[in-house]
């Protein structure tokens, strides 16, 4: 389409480009003719102007001097006395018989219509004979004219001809003037035939080009519609720029805000005090029918999470599992959709690869997704005995930027080591197998966590409630594999979340995690020192139970920033916020998220901890800002210290702590 919409433009420039062409070329004609019209009148000034250089005046012949002008060349001085006939030339002009003899004359030429001739001429029409047809009326002026006449002093009689009153003038073109005017002539004719010729070519083009872009932009058939949006361009093309408008449409920013107008002064003043709902992410195309499983936020993009879905019973033609990818400023729709096989029962972004997406399923496959790619996975580990077999509800990166692996469990018990390019098999393969269990000796792992820092030792949760602690490799006094005489036990039933205190702030807290169980019940517990392994069977009870949940209590998380706070989702819907400084026996803040839906996972942002993420069992994706809480304060460390000696002191007074783990917390 875009190449298509190029040619159309280049050639609708193009004939711009001829037609404007044309119209100068013909303004240059028009001007070019009014040149031509001009130019004779000019030129034709210019030769008068010559002939009266060359041959005189007419004033001087007019008013009866007969000599030429003296710019003539070989022209000689001539006088001003003329000679009438009839009258002696030797009679003085002052004498009175003269004068009388004279006026009978004049009388008797002016009565019969006589003329005054030069002496000398033979023919008055070729011997410039000046002929002046006179008047009775006029007399007494021509009188007074004659005395005019004869005033003058007497001159020397000339005889006038033609070879002494003109000279030759040569009035006709010269031979090398004809040849360049011919040429000239014969150059126009030549450009004239050019023009008329590329005038031709010219509409010929435009009239090609006119047909042209009539036939691009004809009216397409139903036919032609249908194939243009089945496309995979047009459908791609539409997806990405749909995409950016919805962003726009859906971001709170006012992109048009006048800063200089109504500026606002001051603020809620219970903003940032309470928890507030962000948004709602669902697409019921994607999440109809269909449980959250898991959730996480992008490290990289702020704006990004992504969801994991198990599967829509009610459509056999849907994917069994679902991940989407959605954006903060894009509610409608998931930014990305990824599909797989079997049920995806727990997703990560790679902390390392922003565009990468892991999967665990059902089926115990694990899946690699890129956002560069399409739906479809671009790497999967294969269904057979040497990677997972059973439902993965659980999954980490461990390990920095240039040596990480990807540390996956399933519920037979079995944790896997991957490397993230290469999923045809594992790089390990553990087996967490418990003698004292009755049945089976594997465990079945519903959870599990690193500590921070931690890239061999981890903990798991099982489906019978314990929580055991197990290594990836020997190490010094203990062995890769379960630890089966340390057995964290408190939950009377499965275990559905845990999760380490973060390595963050003054005061080193990493030794702490919670759980959360389907008995209602939240435990806070304080991991056993590895540098002193128990090697007999050993309970571990936890420092603190939290009671206050009326459902399954389905996730727990610690706050990424603040050292004290905590929060917890359930089957009731319901988000709390704990905050140990301030209270351990109630939240600080409870807020009922789905109505009769329950809450299944939660994640906080990986950066500031002010969104929280929950995942809900409609398959709606709310997002939550808790405001001012996520920020803590400088004391928040020491007194987090005093609330868990407290806590400890009243757990080994009610019996609930070990002798073990009564130590103060003041670091490792």
């Amino acid at each position: 389409m875009d190449k298509r919409r190029q040619e159309i433009e280049a050639k609708r420039a193009k004939l711009a480009e001829l037609r404007k062409a044309r119209a100068d070329r013909q303004r240059g004609e028009v001007e070019r003719k009014q040149e031509q019209v001009a130019g004779p009148s000019t030129s034709k000034k210019d030769v008068d102007d010559l002939v009266n250089a060359l041959v005189g005046t007419r004033t001087g012949l007019d008013s009866g001097e007969m000599t030429p002008s003296s710019s003539m060349p070989g022209t000689p001085s001539l006088g001003h006395h003329i000679t009438l006939p009839g009258i002696a030339s030797g009679i003085s002009p002052r004498s009175g018989s003269g004068r009388a003899s004279r006026q009978s004359d004049f009388t008797d030429r002016l009565s019969g219509g006589g003329s005054i001739a030069v002496p000398g001429s033979s023919n008055a029409a070729t011997d410039n004979v000046i002929e002046r047809a006179m008047t009775p009326r006029t007399f007494p002026v021509l009188v007074d004219i004659e005395q005019e006449l004869f005033e003058y002093p007497q001159k020397e009689r000339v005889i006038y001809n033609k070879e002494v009153q003109t000279t030759s003038i040569e009035t006709g073109p010269s031979a090398d003037y004809e040849a360049e005017i011919r040429q000239r002539i014969a150059k126009e004719r030549e450009i004239e035939v050019e023009r008329a010729a590329r005038d031709k070519e010219l509409d010929e083009e435009s009239v090609k080009l006119d047909q042209e872009i009539e036939q691009e932009i004809r009216e397409l058939s139903e036919e032609e519609r249908a194939s243009i949006l089945a496309a995979p361009e047009f459908l791609e093309f539409v997806e990405q720029s749909s995409k950016i408008v919805q962003r726009a449409l859906n971001d709170g920013y006012d992109y048009i805000r006048d800063y200089t107008v109504n500026a606002e002064s001051g603020g809620d003043d219970s903003e940032g005090k309470r928890v507030k709902r962000v948004c709602e992410f669902w697409d019921e195309r994607y999440g109809k029918n269909r449980s959250i499983t898991d959730i996480d936020w992008s490290p990289k993009y702020p704006e990004l999470s992504v969801a994991s879905y198990n599967k829509n019973s009610a459509a056999l033609n849907e994917p069994d599992g679902i991940v989407a990818v959605w954006n903060l400023h894009m509610l409608e729709r998931p930014e990305f959709v990824f599909h797989s096989q079997s049920d995806v029962l727990s997703v990560t972004f790679s902390p390392f690869h922003a565009n990468l997406i892991f999967g665990g399923t059902y089926s115990g496959q694990i899946l690699l997704w890129d956002t560069r790619s399409k739906h479809l996975p671009v790497l999967k580990t294969p269904l057979s005995a040497a990677g997972h077999t059973h439902p993965v509800y659980a999954m980490q990166m461990v390990g920095t930027q240039n040596a990480h692996n990807l540390i996956t469990s399933s519920t037979d018990g079995t944790v896997c080591s991957w490397l993230v390019d290469m999923l045809a098999q594992p790089q390990e393969t553990l087996e967490l197998v418990h003698a004292g269990h009755n049945k089976t000796a594997e465990v079945s792992i519903t959870t599990l966590d690193f500590p921070d820092n931690e890239t061999t030792t981890f903990w798991v949760g099982t489906e019978e409630g314990n929580v055991y602690q197990a290594n990836r490799y020997d190490r010094a006094g203990a062995k890769a594999g379960l630890n089966q005489y340390d057995v964290y036990k408190g939950h009377a039933g499965p275990v559905m979340g845990m999760h380490f205190h973060p390595l963050v702030g003054p005061v080193d807290f990493s030794d702490l995690f919670l759980t959360s169980s389907v008995d209602w019940t939240v435990k806070l517990w304080r991991a056993k020192s590895l540098s002193k392994p128990s090697t007999t069977p050993h309970t571990i009870s936890p420092i603190y139970s939290f009671d206050e949940a009326d459902d399954y209590v389905y996730d727990v998380k610690w706050h990424p920033a603040h050292p004290a706070m905590f929060g917890t989702v359930d089957g009731s819907g319901k988000f709390d916020l704990w905050n140990l400084n301030t209270d351990t026996e109630v939240p600080v803040v409870s807020t009922t998220v789905g109505t009769g839906r329950s809450i299944n996972k939660l994640q906080w942002d990986r950066k500031e901890g002010r969104r929280a993420a929950l995942g809900g069992s409609d398959g709606r994706l709310y997002i939550y800002d808790i405001g001012d809480m996520a920020l803590p304060r400088e004391s928040e460390w020491t007194d987090m210290q005093k609330a868990v000696a407290s806590i400890v002191g009243s757990g080994q007074a009610n019996g609930v702590a070990e002798n073990d783990g009564a130590r103060i917390v003041a670091g490792r």
